[in-house]
């Protein structure tokens, strides 16, 4: 299969170098020094799942310079997503499949807003990873899981065969019925955790070990709980319960990629998780008084990143 890994990041680092192990013809589109170390030495994946080096891999800052593309999976940050979805639009192939493995929840409306929606699937991952160095990826923890399904609930022809696609490059794969239910599931996990890590530059270990914070956690997954009831999104009635157990099993020193961004001074995923649950508790006349002390609080912070960006 042909893919672009739209993002060379710990997630789609990760996930591309598992494709390309596997036999696919996968192009990473990387940017700086990052980029400039994939096509000079390849991409190395160190990974508790068992290393990798991409030699030679296929490796550029535009997506025009690949044709015929089978499949785009995007793994950039939230705020990043409609400026991609512009770049990906001309290269888009009459059967090309473009998948967000993004954090949030509005992702899927973002894209079909600027790209026909035929070519759209729902789509999450799960792992803990980040970019140890220019061209290395490092793989901590979690295991690599991609769950993705059409947006109307169908299990098509081409979502069965990406599955085998995914399962032979050896990671967890589960095609949904209801990719809504899961990307939802994740987004309560995602958005409890890291935030808040933000806020208290803790790691998950520290945070948990401190019952009252251990609370405001689990107060603001309550809240993202009645939110999705609010949408008629109805999530299991114990799921707080489990992504918590979840959560208090991951290593102690584990951190999120929002906090790490937001400690480093860069941009980060704010608005598309706390911020979006304050949004939208507005919107459906839900009280979301901790995810909105957690976004206000980061905000400033936040707007200064951005700032900088431009």
């Amino acid at each position: 299969m042909n893919i672009v890994v739209y993002g060379t990041g710990g997630v789609g680092g990760y996930f591309g170098a598992r494709l390309a192990q596997s036999g696919n013809n996968v192009t990473f589109i990387a940017r700086g020094k990052h980029l400039e170390a994939i096509q000079k030495k390849g991409l190395y994946l160190k990974s508790v799942k068992g290393d990798y080096h991409v030699y030679s891999a296929n490796a550029t800052s535009s997506i025009s310079d690949v044709s015929k593309i089978d499949l785009i999976l995007i793994c950039v940050k939230t705020w990043q997503l409609p400026d991609i979805a512009k770049r990906i639009k001309p290269v888009l192939a009459e059967n090309t499949m473009v998948i967000s493995l993004l954090n949030g929840v509005e992702n899927a409306d973002v894209l079909s807003k600027i790209i026909a929606p035929k070519h759209i699937l729902g789509g999450l991952c799960k792992i803990i990873s980040k970019v140890a160095d220019y061209g290395v990826i490092h793989h901590i923890s979690y295991e690599p899981t991609i769950v993705f399904g059409e947006l109307n609930h169908e299990i098509s022809k081409r979502a069965i065969q990406l599955k085998e696609v995914f399962l032979k490059a050896g990671f967890k794969t589960i095609l949904a019925s209801n990719i809504q239910k899961e990307i939802w599931t994740k987004f309560l996990f995602i958005s409890t955790i890291s935030a808040i890590g933000a806020l208290t530059r803790a790691t998950i270990g520290e945070m948990i070990a401190i019952p009252e914070v251990k609370e405001i956690m689990i107060q603001t997954a309550h809240e993202i709980f009645e939110v999705t009831k609010a949408k008629g999104i109805y999530l299991p009635s114990d799921i707080i319960k489990k992504q918590f157990q979840i959560i208090e099993s991951q290593p102690y020193n584990t951190t999120s990629s929002l906090q790490r961004d937001m400690i480093a001074g860069k941009p980060s995923e704010l608005e598309s998780q706390n911020g979006t649950i304050v949004k939208m508790g507005k919107e459906l006349g839900v009280a979301t008084p901790v995810n909105a002390f957690i976004y206000y609080s980061l905000l400033p912070q936040e707007n200064k990143a951005r700032k900088k960006q431009h």
